[in-house]
């Protein structure tokens, strides 16, 4: 895996907190650095850390998995990716208040990054440098997850459905293209 999917990969799984963030952004009367800050470092954080933990998941199924790895690594791409598109378009409108408190924030880097832990796991079965990955995928959601709470401001809710379809897209053409390349294509 090269670095330009693992750049898309990145941005795919970033989408969530994205989305998150601009409507934190939204919340906010006053946008202060701090309000930047802690969502990227908690975004980013996590962001950076499920893939490390899914990869050793992964990592202890790989050799009773070796010969169908492309298979899982393309299926849960899939499914991560067609889960964006289905939450972005279908979803429950997301009750997202002001409070940067670190309950808060603990518990909404968990559920945005519970893609990133799946994504580690299909980094495993590929022989992925997760410690590369895991980098990128941080400082990206880093700065998306930062930027978000100014473009929530900005442009509104509109943004954050279309993000979680532009992951989801992202996701399931790299699963695509992790399949058939295994396949010889």
């Amino acid at each position: 895996m090269g670095s330009f999917e693992i750049l898309l990969i990145a941005i795919g799984v970033a989408m969530d907190a994205f989305a998150v963030s601009i409507s934190k952004g939204l919340t906010l009367s006053r946008i202060e650095l701090r309000h930047t800050l802690l969502a990227g470092i908690w975004f980013g954080g996590f962001q950076s850390l499920m893939p490390i933990i899914g990869y050793f998941i992964g990592i202890s199924f790989s050799e009773i998995v070796g010969s169908i790895d492309h298979w899982i690594a393309f299926a849960l791409l899939l499914v991560i990716g067609l889960n964006m598109i289905r939450e972005a378009v279908w979803g429950e409108e997301e009750r997202v208040n002001n409070d940067f408190g670190w309950r808060t924030m603990l518990l909404m880097a968990i559920a945005t990054s519970i893609d990133a832990l799946a994504i580690g796991i299909s980094m495993a079965f590929i022989g992925a440098d997760i410690w590369m990955a895991a980098a990128v995928i941080g400082v990206v959601t880093f700065i998306l997850s930062a930027s978000g709470i100014y473009l929530g401001r900005v442009v509104g809710s509109h943004l954050g459905s279309k993000s979680g379809i532009i992951g989801g897209i992202v996701l399931i053409a790299i699963g695509i293209k992790i399949l058939a390349e295994h396949l010889g294509a």
